[in-house]
């Protein structure tokens, strides 16, 4: 893909995913958004954006997403998932329903709700690994990682508590990026996409 515009779909199910087109956009990619799996064909990344995590399951399934989306994964597409994108890659939910399932690609484990309803989100600042400068996090009805697998990566954190990981071709955070209007997490996720292609 050396020379060429990566190609990055978004997930288009629900949640606030013109934002993540928006951003990559700036960044020099083309975004496209994701409804059906015809629509995965010659992506070089994928954006699972925030929403509601128990719809955005049902939606991965009324969809048919869900099969041909952990076999891209698998296969080493780039992934980026924030806030309810998060829940969606995580191995583990410590306070996910009966019914609720996870890709299971990204080693840790997630409590759904962690810092309270939707009247006790928030915006803080996050420090960026490498980066001396921190950005603005928006915390919205936002999960919290509270297990880190082997292998996986802090890219952000709040004090001691990370807020954004990695693991190889797989980036997730907590809050919402894509509202505070700064793209330096997704130009890291872009970095990766670029070099994968």
């Amino acid at each position: 893909m050396a020379g060429s515009t990566p190609l990055v779909g978004v997930l288009a199910l629900q949640g606030a995913f013109r934002e993540h087109m928006q951003a990559l956009e700036r960044l020099g990619a083309e975004a496209i958004e994701v409804r059906a799996p015809a629509e995965l064909a010659g992506l070089d990344g994928l954006m699972l954006p925030g929403g509601e995590s128990t719809a955005m399951d049902l939606l991965l399934d009324s969809s048919g997403l869900r099969a041909p989306i952990a076999e891209r994964i698998a296969a080493g597409l780039p992934v980026f998932g924030t806030c309810a994108g998060l829940i969606l890659l995580a191995n583990e939910l410590e306070d996910g329903t009966v019914e609720q399932r996870t890709l299971k690609v990204l080693d840790v484990t997630v409590l759904r709700n962690g810092y309270g309803r939707q009247v006790a989100s928030f915006e803080t600042s996050v420090v960026l690994a490498g980066d001396d400068m921190p950005m603005v996090g928006v915390f919205i009805r936002a999960p919290r990682i509270t297990r880190i697998g082997a292998g996986v990566e802090v890219l952000a954190s709040v004090g001691d508590e990370p807020v954004a990981v990695r693991n190889g071709s797989i980036m997730a955070a907590t809050f919402h990026p894509e509202l505070a209007h700064d793209d330096r997490l997704h130009a890291r996720f872009l970095e990766r996409v670029t070099t994968h292609s």
